[in-house]
């Protein structure tokens, strides 16, 4: 009975105290559901079908629909069996460990129609030097008549030369195959009959060996003498998006060397579809664009993009500025050989001039050690100021 009393007057006190509020049952935010599912239809269906008016386009972006990526990026494009077997045996010789040699040498690689005009000065740069290089002369017209014992019995078999043909690359794989012989050649130059030192032989030696980059020169210009010489003959192997010009005056190690050697397919596209004279009258040379083009689909971080011989294109003709005799002073030299910067020139209505900065080992140094584009009546000059030319920091 107490129990019974106790749990009225219990419940008689609670009647007196204030009632708890009950939470009402909760409603669902319909309008929210709806309006989120309106808005992911209507982005679905722009996904799909694209607006076709600008007008539309600035409802997603104030680019308009230049600024509107709708679709997401193609896939990686499938090799075909060529391309992976050219790329395996390639990355295979990058791949491997230099050849070590104990005498290792620099392969001078000329590529001249006939008489090397500037024989005597580079006598004079290779002397007390025996040992640390090696001498090629592919001479594509006339035998020379050689007045320096560094270039007696040196040519190799050569055949013609046409400008702007593929016969000019021809003419470079041949000369890099015969020096490619010597195991001790580290480093290969090229150099036309136009070209001088601008630096003494220690400098160029421990410039070259001592980095581990070729100086390929490799730049992209969208001009008409740049990309507008691209054919779409080269697809698929070759896009337009990876075609590259430069210089053909490069030095490269022995791997890069060995790997030009190796390769037929992009060698192949280049023979076939850049040349002089093609369709929508286009002409394409494959010296300023096979090894640019190679390197940088092969190996981009592997050149330096900028050429260690120098050639002046500020008169901006279709050749670079030749240099004469009353041209050859100590101050023009002085000029050429304390270059900083490479600079590049597009070809588009822009003209723009792009300069980097001539980076060896992560240090900012001269450009140039050799030259180009001497005439013949500069070698009494040269001869008279050599080697107090080279000497320049």
């Amino acid at each position: 009975m107490k129990s019974t009393k106790a749990w009225r007057l219990g419940m008689k006190d609670a009647s007196t105290l204030p009632m708890a509020r009950q939470r009402g049952q909760s409603k669902k935010p319909t309008w929210i559901i709806v309006l989120v599912s309106l808005v992911c239809l209507f982005l679905v269906c722009a996904y799909v079908y694209p607006p076709q008016n600008s007008s539309a386009c600035y409802v997603f972006s104030s680019g308009g629909c230049k600024g509107i990526q709708w679709l997401p990026p193609a896939p990686t494009r499938e090799l075909s069996d060529d391309e992976i077997a050219s790329r395996v045996v390639i990355k295979s010789i990058l791949k491997m460990a230099p050849a070590l040699s104990e005498t290792p040498k620099i392969a001078f690689l000329f590529l001249t129609p006939g008489a090397l005009p500037f024989e005597k000065l580079w006598d004079k740069f290779f002397q007390g030097q025996e040992d640390r290089f090696s001498v090629y002369v592919h001479a594509s017209k006339d035998k020379p008549v050689h007045f320096s014992r560094y270039f007696i019995n040196r040519e190799i078999r050569s055949d013609t030369v046409e400008w702007g043909k593929i016969s000019m690359v021809d003419a470079e794989r041949r000369l890099l195959a015969n020096a490619l012989k010597d195991p001790d050649n580290q480093q290969f130059v090229l150099l036309s009959d136009s070209c001088i030192p601008l630096r003494p032989f220690d400098y160029v030696y421990n410039y070259l060996m001592y980095t581990n980059v070729s100086f390929v020169d490799c730049f992209e210009d969208p001009g008409p003498h740049g990309s507008g010489r691209y054919i779409e003959h080269m697809l698929p192997e070759v896009e337009k998006k990876d075609f590259r010009k430069g210089a053909q005056w490069f030095t490269m190690k022995r791997q890069h060397a060995t790997i030009i050697m190796a390769d037929s397919l992009y060698f192949t596209k280049f023979r076939d579809h850049c040349k002089p004279g093609m369709e929508r009258n286009i002409n394409c040379y494959s010296d300023e664009h096979y090894l640019p083009t190679f390197f940088y689909m092969l190996d981009p971080a592997g050149i330096a993009n900028w050429s260690v011989t120098h050639v002046d294109w500020s008169e901006r003709k279709w050749h670079p500025k030749s240099y004469q005799a009353q041209d050859i002073t100590l101050e023009l030299m002085r000029n050429i050989t304390s270059i900083m910067e490479s600079v590049h020139l597009t070809s588009d209505d822009k003209i723009e001039y792009r300069t980097t900065p001539c980076v060896w080992n992560g240090i900012e140094r001269p450009c140039y050690l050799f030259g180009r584009k001497f005439l013949p009546d500069t070698l009494d000059n040269l001869l008279s100021l050599f080697p107090n030319y080279t000497s320049f920091e």
